[in-house]
């Protein structure tokens, strides 16, 4: 029973001290509204196109109106 016991708590502090490594090395991402699209954004890949023309590294569609932002990191 005592050898189950450490196992567990082995494998718990396994998948926790993966899951802080992972949280300090994402970075921050920085959303700004789309200036040149137009119209309601259907596609995300047709925002992200038009993002990078402006400098930024992708874009996603939001929102119950489906605007375009684009997004970077910051």
């Amino acid at each position: 029973m005592e050898r189950k016991t450490l196992g567990l708590f082995f494998m718990l502090f396994l998948l926790l001290s993966a899951d802080v490594a992972l949280k300090t090395a994402e970075a921050r991402r920085c959303e700004s509204k789309s200036h040149k699209f137009k119209g309601p954004c259907a596609r995300d890949s047709n925002c992200a196109s038009v993002c990078k023309g402006e400098g930024y590294t992708g874009g996603d569609c939001r929102g119950f109106r489906r605007r375009c932002f684009c997004t970077r990191e910051c």
